[in-house]
């Protein structure tokens, strides 16, 4: 009779054929992920499909910790695990160790980590950003020779300016030989000698941006001494290259405006500038036209001869100040010497003796102004106004004169 065994006991041998199947203990599978729930015990719950297959996988609260995404329906992911039966269902699925985002998701993964090893290094830092020049004579342009890119920053720039030379290096900007002709473009650009330099593409995939995430791109752009703008792909793309060029771009077309001033409006700059220049200029000529009119009048007044003929009007000036203050002082003295003289006449003893005075000494020639200065007897001169008398007391007489000092 053949043997009869429980639902139990085929799901145990099934687990017991997948735990002894080493390539199941450590497996490796891609596929889209769906019906992806997270659920509140942390545990997460998917399937990994295919066209042509579907897996139940979960990954447990502990294995968590390596999982740096956010799953969600839809991604390519690569699950490594091992696939094992869960007996009380006898449903076989695939627990998962480790996820990795497949494709664009490793990419990316890449991407952030060059991106945050070059920032740790300063590669992105503001005080390495070069000004771009705003007038340029040379523009510098490495992009694919055909396709969108080119002939719009060509367009745009040479409408802006038709006088800008642009300098094309027609650079692969996909595939492997990309990263190697990008960096021989950025020397080409150095040798050339030009003012600022475009570097980009048209938008596409992160695979078809990838050249401008690599190291060896952004090291040329960092290290070249012309200042770069990078314009890759569409506003909405962002790569390595953006962070170290010196100004990022938003579109080709945008890189062409930032790099070519245009010559309208540097026309209608350069007209102001010369009316503020003559203005200025004029302003400045009236002032040191000025200066030089006083100048010229100071030369005149401090020049020898007009010194000499200054001193000379000086001193006539003096010398008529001099002659008029002695006559002034002559007149003066002479009208004080007028009154010395009144003065002097009527103290004088010959104005008095006109007056019908007479003037009387003793016979020695001593004044007499006193009866008792002579005696009886004793004779006397007596002086008048045209001579002298000889006189002889012959009588003394006390009189008190009315008004006497006495």
């Amino acid at each position: 009779m053949q043997n009869v065994y429980t639902v139990a006991q085929v799901n145990s041998y099934i687990k017991n054929m997948f735990t002894q199947d080493f390539m199941l203990q450590s497996i490796s599978v891609k596929g889209e992920v769906s019906n992806c729930k997270y659920h509140s015990s942390g545990h997460i719950y998917f399937t990994l499909k295919d066209a042509k297959g579907a897996i139940a996988c979960v990954m447990f609260a502990g294995s968590r910790s390596g999982l740096n995404f956010r799953m969600i329906d839809g991604q390519q992911v690569v699950v490594s695990g091992t696939v094992d039966v869960y007996e009380r269902d006898g449903k076989y699925q695939l627990y998962a160790r480790e996820i990795k985002q497949d494709g664009a998701g490793a990419l990316y993964e890449r991407f952030e980590r060059l991106k945050a090893e070059l920032e740790e290094r300063g590669m992105f830092a503001a005080e390495y950003k070069q000004p771009i020049p705003r007038y340029i004579n040379r523009l510098g342009v490495i992009t694919a020779q055909t396709g969108a890119a080119v002939r719009d920053i060509i367009q745009i720039a040479s409408r802006r300016n038709p006088y800008v030379q642009i300098i094309l290096y027609p650079a692969i900007v996909q595939g492997d030989m990309a990263v190697p002709s990008i960096v021989n473009g950025i020397h080409a650009m150095e040798r050339f000698n030009v003012d600022t330099i475009i570097v980009g593409r048209g938008g596409g995939s992160i695979e078809d941006l990838w050249a401008f995430n690599e190291e060896a791109v952004a090291q040329a752009i960092f290290d070249c001494p012309i200042p770069i703008i990078s314009a890759v792909g569409h506003e909405t793309d962002t790569t390595i290259a953006d962070f170290v060029a010196d100004l990022r771009a938003p579109t080709p077309s945008a890189a062409a405006e930032l790099a070519v001033y245009p010559i309208e409006r540097l026309n209608d700059e350069l007209n102001e500038y010369a009316y503020t220049m003559q203005r200025l200029l004029k302003g400045r000529i009236d002032f040191y036209r000025g200066c030089l009119e006083k100048y010229q009048m100071q030369i005149k007044y401090l020049s020898p001869s007009n010194q000499i003929r200054e001193k000379r009007t000086y001193m006539l000036k003096l010398e008529d100040m001099l002659y008029d203050s002695m006559i002034r002082k002559i007149s003066d003295k002479r009208h004080s010497l007028a009154l010395y003289i009144e003065q002097m006449k009527g103290l004088s003893p010959l104005e008095k003796l006109n007056q019908g005075y007479s003037y009387v000494s003793d016979m020695r020639g001593r004044t007499v102004y006193s009866i008792e200065q002579v005696k009886p007897d004793e004779e006397l001169h007596v002086y008048v106004k045209d001579g002298m008398l000889n006189a002889k007391v012959t009588n003394r007489q006390k009189i008190s004169w009315e008004g006497s000092c006495e």
